[in-house]
């Protein structure tokens, strides 16, 4: 059986881009989030739904 050796360095690495993966993904998911709302108070209060 191989014996799988991580370093710190490459430990805290991977961890540095895991990190960048979540807040990316954040960003992109609150982004999209405020587009929605704003595109909705654009077409006003005539397209809502009861």
């Amino acid at each position: 059986m191989a014996e799988l050796s991580i370093s710190s360095s490459q430990l805290l690495s991977g961890l540095a881009v895991v990190l960048l993966v979540f807040v990316s993904g954040g960003v992109i998911y609150l982004s999209t989030v405020e587009w929605r709302d704003r595109r909705r108070r654009k077409a006003g209060p005539t397209s809502r739904r009861s």
